[in-house]
């Protein structure tokens, strides 16, 4: 259960951008209920940092069509050396089949997301007390992660808001905001169609500019989303369910496909996966 605190809704918020398709909505909910959006990245030595040309290619899309949106790439550099995750140079391959099955474990970064709040806090706190206005953080944090992040469910982060509101003063002007925590990629992407209207953006034109591959490939200089990780079995699983393609470009081991090569792909590991759990 969430814990209650004495806070109204900011009128500023500070969210953590991966560049995936997940916190991408967010930044457009951000953008849709707040005054003041700033939005951080990190570089922690990710495989898939093309997740961060993706994230600036957004906020730049997103500034020149009216959206205003202070922008920061953070680098924790040092730290790829001495992370164990199958998600960072020099880690183990990335699993491949569904997002549910325990071998995805391998992806856990440790404590990635203690990392990110932590630094998110940092800049929500010193935007309230420049401002002297209450501000949020913002997580896209949700359903379909929880069961192999543990610090994507709602009793770490309300551990983790415990021990931010200790150690700091004026901790009153900071909450924190996750509007998908109960939601999956499907109501996420649902959402980002209606707010892709209210805020007068093109639906394509964002989500190209996303990646959730933990896998993307290059061909002549031009980067790709695998569509065989669990990561991105879960975004096209989504795209199915919405009814429509996904804008962004797919490839595997011989190179760029059709949208329609990765859902067929992606319909039969769902299939597979099911009649997994009958027989269990």
């Amino acid at each position: 259960m969430q814990l209650e605190f004495d806070f109204n809704k900011g009128k500023h918020v500070v969210v953590s951008l991966s560049g995936g398709m997940d916190s991408s909505t967010l930044l457009l909910k951000a953008l849709n209920e707040y005054e003041t959006v700033t939005a951080l990245s990190f570089d922690y030595g990710q495989k898939h940092r093309v997740e961060l040309e993706r994230a600036q290619s957004l906020v730049n899309y997103l500034n020149e069509n009216g959206h205003k949106i202070t922008y920061q790439q953070i680098k924790l550099d040092g730290l790829v050396d001495l992370l164990d995750s199958a998600l960072v140079e020099g880690g183990e391959d990335v699993p491949e089949g569904h997002y549910a099955e325990d071998n995805m474990k391998a992806t856990v970064v440790p404590n990635r997301n203690k990392i990110f709040a932590s630094i998110t806090q940092a800049v929500a706190l010193s935007v309230a007390n420049k401002t002297k206005e209450n501000t949020d953080i913002a997580l896209g944090i949700h359903a379909g992660d929880h069961a192999i992040y543990p610090d994507c469910r709602q009793e770490f982060r309300d551990a983790d808001d415990v021990a931010f509101r200790m150690g700091n003063w004026d901790h009153e002007l900071v909450g924190y905001w996750t509007p998908y925590l109960e939601g999956d990629k499907f109501t996420i992407l649902q959402d980002g169609e209606v707010l892709c209207e209210k805020l007068g953006i093109d639906f394509n034109e964002v989500y190209s500019r996303t990646n959730t591959s933990y896998k993307p490939m290059q061909y002549n200089g031009v980067w790709y989303s695998d569509y065989k990780s669990a990561s991105s079995v879960e975004r096209v699983e989504a795209f199915i369910k919405l009814g429509r393609p996904d804008p962004v470009e797919y490839a595997d081991e011989a190179g760029p496909v059709d949208y329609e090569t990765a859902r067929i792909y992606v319909e039969q590991v769902l299939s597979e996966y099911e009649k997994e759990q009958l027989t269990k």
